[in-house]
Order: C-alpha cells, then structure tokens, then sequence
C-alpha cells in the first residue's frame, strides 16, 4: 500500500478570504457586572464575568514537556480505525500502521485547529455585530478563548505530531456560510450551537478515550472554556428567537439542518484514507460502515440537539432530519449536567496535578534534608 508522510507546508493555501457583511453595531448601555435593571440580562453579564474568572495560560497550565510519540498521538484503540478488518488494514505493515496513527491523529486534530480558529473569527464577528452590549462583553472573552484553543492544537500539531491537514470540505462550507450571513444571530447559531457543540462532542470521545496525558490534558481545558460558549449561544438565542416570527424561525431551522448534515458528514477522514492510496469511492464506503464512526456521528450530536431544543427551533422538518439521522431521542439529554461534568474533569485534572508537584517538591525537600545530615 503506497503512503505518502507529507510536511505541514505541503497543504494547499496558507490562507482564505470569506466576503463579509452586516453591519457593525455600537451600544451606550451602562451594562456592568453585578448591574440590576429588571431585564433579566445579567445572566450574561455573570457569565462575563465567569469567562474573565477563567482566563488561563497555556503555556503554564499544560505540561508541554510530556513526550509524545508522534506516531501514536492520540492513544486511541485501533479499532477506531477505519480501515480496521478490512483486507487494507490486514495487508498493512506495523509501519504503515503506525504512519496511519500518525496521519487520523494529525487529522483530527488538525480540524479541531481549524474550527477554533473558525470560532475565534465568529466570535470577533459577534463582537462586532451583536446589540447588545453584554453580549459584546462576554464574546471579548471568548475571542480571547479561542485564540488560545487555536495556539495550543496549532502547537501540538507542528511540535509534537509535525503535521497539519488542511480543512474539511464540509467545515469550511459550513463556517463559510456562517461568516457571509450579514444576520447578526448566524454567527451564534453556526458557532455556538453547530460546530462549538459538534466540537465539544468529538472532544469529549478523545478526552474519554486516550490513554495519553498531554491530549487528556489540551482537551479537558479547552471543553472547559467551551462548555461556557455554548452556555453563552442558549441564553443568547433563546431570548432574541421568542421575537421571531414562524417564517424567521424556518430560515434558521432550514439552516441547521443544512450545517447539521454537512456535519454529520464531517469527521469521515475520507483525505486521510486517499492518501494511503485507496480510491476516493472505496474510502467513502469503508467510512460509511465503519461500526466506530457510525457511533462517532451520532454522538457527536449529544450536544447540538438538545440545545438547538432548547433555544427554541424544533420545527416539523427540523424534528423530521433528526429522525433521519437517528439522533431524535438526544433532544432530551440533560445539557447542563454535561457541561458541568466538563467543568469538573478540568478541576480535578488540576487538583491531581497540584498535588503531584506538591508531592515532587515534598519529596525534593526531604531528599536534600537528608543529604545535608548525612554530610553533617
């Protein structure tokens, strides 16, 4: 089976242009943390506040000296392979193996990299567009989150793995129609709800999976910033969408059922597969019955659905495209309790890690006390 170990240059444009339209929106509300005016609107002041609370140094927080082995990145079972079973996978060397690792690690981690640095854009641009002041406030905050998400995959992939795939057809379309609706809601929606919750989902397979400290760790941190975007998206939309008429609210949920199948569609890693020399009809097909996809897709939704419920699209045809996609059920799932589950497998990273360079430097003390009476 011919492969092919790509440099990280080697991947198409270095850049991409998305006209952009709407306008730019200027607010003089005396909007302020702990500000009571009757409007119910310091919900997303607190929440403000919480995303200032949070800041955090990637560069201290995660331990960058943990080894990496660049052709196991992820830790993750081989079954999860796509290819696994099948005559491609048992005609494979133990080399090509792991070049394959190496390549669906770079891959998936590479999306993630490019959908943070997506978010990053979108929460700029709702910053720019939003009404309201508060909103403005807390989406500052998540620019800054996403920026960091972005520098963190950016440097595991080019320091650690030493590959970088370029973005999914897919992705690109779906941030590319979120960037160009002049809406100011869009961004919300396509962000917030659609690829922050897609993310956070996949995310939560790896943090869930791996057996390797350094991705538990990149991964725990950053679903922990996000579980407070998609906090931020619900309060936001839930309120503005009670406003809209039936025929307003149809638009947005014709677009999420678009996004949501352009999603679905996502996370194949059919580029991966060409590149190891197998057509481009066969990989689609090896993808389509993979057992570990096929939950993969549907999981990816456990986030999406109940909050795209709870904002308040849940229209005939929008409940007729989860049936088809088999994820209908998912709207009841407890979203809080999954976002506060996120939050507390960071605090407990942290607390493990505290007490284990606590315990280093107990042991690091002790070991010079005796060294001193032994001298003595």
């Amino acid at each position: 089976m011919p492969t092919r170990k790509p440099l990280p240059q080697e991947f198409g444009e270095r850049s991409w242009e998305v006209p952009a339209s709407g306008a730019a929106r200027f607010s003089w509300e005396a909007m302020y943390p702990g500000r009571q005016d009757g409007s119910g609107r310091e919900r997303l002041l607190a929440l403000y506040q919480k995303g200032k609370d949070k800041q955090w140094d990637s560069v201290r927080r995660i331990d960058w000296d943990l080894e990496v082995n660049p052709y196991d990145p992820l830790g993750v079972p081989d079954e999860n392979m796509t290819i696994y079973g099948s005559p491609y996978w048992d005609r494979m060397s133990e080399a090509n193996r792991a070049d394959l690792r190496r390549h669906f690690g770079s891959w998936q981690f590479s999306q993630f990299l490019h959908g943070e640095q997506g978010a990053m854009v979108c929460a700029a641009r709702i910053v720019e567009s939003a009404p309201d002041l508060d909103a403005k406030f807390y989406s500052a905050t998540q620019t800054m989150d996403e920026a960091r998400h972005a520098e963190i995959y950016g440097r595991f992939l080019h320091d650690k793995v030493g590959m970088v795939y370029p973005i999914n057809d897919n992705l690109q379309a779906l941030l590319g129609d979120t960037l160009r609706d002049s809406r100011w809601d869009m961004p919300y929606l396509g962000m917030q709800v659609l690829i922050e919750g897609l993310a956070l989902a996949a995310f939560g397979m790896l943090r869930d999976t791996t057996d390797k400290p350094l991705p538990r760790q990149i991964l725990a941190y950053v679903m922990q910033d996000e579980a407070r975007h998609v906090a931020f998206g619900r309060m936001a939309l839930r309120d503005y969408y009670r406003q809209l008429s039936d025929a307003e609210l149809r638009e947005r949920e014709e677009f999420v059922i678009e996004g949501c199948y352009l999603m679905r569609d996502r996370l194949r890693g059919e580029e991966v597969l060409t590149n190891f020399g197998i057509p481009e009809r066969e990989a689609a097909e090896l993808s389509e019955r993979s057992e570990y996809l096929q939950l993969f897709r549907k999981l990816l939704f456990s986030r999406i659905v109940p909050c795209v419920k709870d904002i308040g699209l849940w229209g005939e045809r929008l409940q007729r495209a989860y049936a088809d996609m088999g994820v209908f059920e998912l709207g009841d799932s407890n979203l809080d309790l999954l976002m506060a589950q996120d939050e507390e497998i960071a605090e407990r990273l942290d607390t493990q890690r505290f007490e284990a360079e606590e315990a280093a430097r107990t042991a690091e003390v002790a070991d010079a006390i005796a060294r001193g009476a032994a001298e003595a």
